[in-house]
């Protein structure tokens, strides 16, 4: 979906959704109307969030804008940076490669396995007796 350089994506992660729009700007991002500082205080989620940017090259180039809601912090950090990647693929197909390399273009599709009934938790058991 592209109109007038306007690129949306959706990126997900564990039960986090990110809805993502990236235009040509000056690196600003901002995640629920919050800057990225504000909304991610631990540096290693804003690490992990312009690591689309880093890999292309394009740190500084575009602005986004992203809603993201439902999972934790981890999560909502891994479907922003999904849907960055997304993003940049479709404002330049030559990122392919290199979004690849660092598997960013890469659902992770690991979530938390239900729990099942007659156990304690999703594979643990209740404490077995034997007398």
């Amino acid at each position: 979906m592209s109109t007038a350089g306007l690129i949306a994506t959706t990126g997900k992660r564990k039960n986090a959704v990110a809805r993502v729009r990236l235009q040509p700007g000056n690196g600003q991002i901002t995640i629920n109307d919050r800057t990225l500082e504000n909304y991610f205080p631990r540096e290693i989620h804003r690490v992990q969030i312009l690591q689309p940017f880093q890999a292309t090259g394009t740190t500084g180039k575009f602005n986004a804008s992203v809603n993201v809601h439902g999972g934790g912090e981890m999560g909502q950090a891994g479907a922003v940076r999904h849907g960055i990647a997304k993003a940049l693929l479709i404002s330049d197909a030559a990122f392919r490669e290199n979004l690849r390399k660092e598997t960013l273009l890469t659902r992770d599709s690991r979530v938390k396995e239900r729990k099942k009934y007659g156990q304690k938790g999703a594979r643990r058991r209740f404490q077995f007796s034997k007398r």
